[in-house]
């Protein structure tokens, strides 16, 4: 690149040397601007490196000057994110279980460009999450963007949907035929995305997990299932439904003691019957799809939470621990 070039980009590099290496406790002095100025190729006067801080702190950057002999000089004193914010989209992209470890690490080499040098080493951090399993599909991102399309231009989507087996491989379901579903939804539960959609086959609404899906893409077919979206709750669907697990629909009715309520609130919100009973406990109403992942839910409370009604999930819980019993 001619000199006269880099001369023109002379702004932009004095806001990249100053994002880079300054922050509230690192200052650049002039000379050592200048200097980073010459590496990218661009010599400099003073006067119009003074000029061009001057037009810089006029259109809105945050430049501090400081006299001092010892660490005087300039410095960009807050970026488009605090150092705080950064640390926890960091720390939210490490416990992110649908983010694969290599788009992890490169998302986080992105978010170190918008702080100096000096805090970008307080976000190179572990958060530790236990048994985390990050998944494997690369194409998360583009299969989320690629569902958004076909949502904001009315058109349906096609997909090849695998499933893991015994062999730790992941293999194509129906005989590798794809998938053609009207997308409507997108929704981040039990710590995966899931596309919500009408199955025109079925005539019903489905969800399917987004990282088990691959080879994406937009049909030029126009969605169908509005109707059947419109009538569609997905805050209460989420909410009933275990482990994105289908089941029969159901009110049930739970006793538990007084200090459970929490588990309750924590699952199914406050939108919840709860009544207090007389001897530090509660009941409470709540509708939920009955299926194996509910039971498991419940028996995970062991003797601290009693299915009270209806009497067929009652009996069919009892079942439940029955034959897992048998197992033994």
């Amino acid at each position: 690149m001619a000199r006269s070039e880099k001369q023109k980009l002379k702004l932009l590099y004095i806001v990249k040397i100053l994002m880079q290496n300054t922050d509230e406790n690192h200052y650049l002095s002039m000379q050592e601007l200048l200097s980073q100025l010459e590496s990218y190729g661009v010599l400099a006067e003073r006067k119009s490196v003074y000029s061009d801080i001057h037009l810089l702190q006029e259109f809105g950057y945050d430049i501090d000057t400081r006299k001092s002999k010892t660490n005087g000089g300039y410095a960009l004193l807050s970026n488009e994110f605090e150092l705080a914010e950064l640390k926890l989209l960091v720390d939210t992209v490490q416990a992110s279980k649908f983010i694969t470890k290599n788009k992890s690490k490169k998302l986080i080499d992105k978010l170190e460009k918008f702080t100096s040098k000096f805090q970008a080493k307080e976000l190179n951090r572990q958060v530790y999450v236990s048994n985390r399993i990050k998944t494997e599909n690369e194409n998360i991102y583009y299969n989320v963007d690629c569902i958004n399309q076909g949502i904001q231009h009315n058109k349906k989507i096609q997909f090849a949907y695998y499933v893991w087996n015994v062999a730790s491989k992941m293999e194509m379901r129906k005989n590798g035929e794809l998938y053609v579903v009207s997308p409507w939804a997108l929704t981040f539960q039990e710590e995966n995305y899931y596309l919500i959609a009408y199955d025109e086959t079925n005539q019903m609404i489905k969800h399917y997990r987004v990282d088990k899906m691959k080879e994406i893409s937009t049909t030029n077919e126009a969605r169908i299932g509005n109707d059947e979206y419109k009538r569609f709750d997905l805050v209460s669907y989420c909410k009933k439904t275990f482990g994105m697990y289908g089941g029969t629909e159901e009110t049930v009715t739970l006793k538990m003691p007084n200090a459970y309520v929490g588990v309750i609130l924590d699952r199914f919100g406050k939108d919840v019957s709860i009544r207090e009973l007389n001897n530090n406990e509660f009941t409470v109403r709540f509708l939920v799809n009955v299926s194996p992942l509910f039971y498991g839910w419940i028996s995970g409370l062991g003797v601290n939470a009693f299915i009270i009604s209806p009497e067929w999930v009652r009996k069919d819980y009892v079942e439940y621990l029955e034959e897992i019993r048998k197992q033994y």
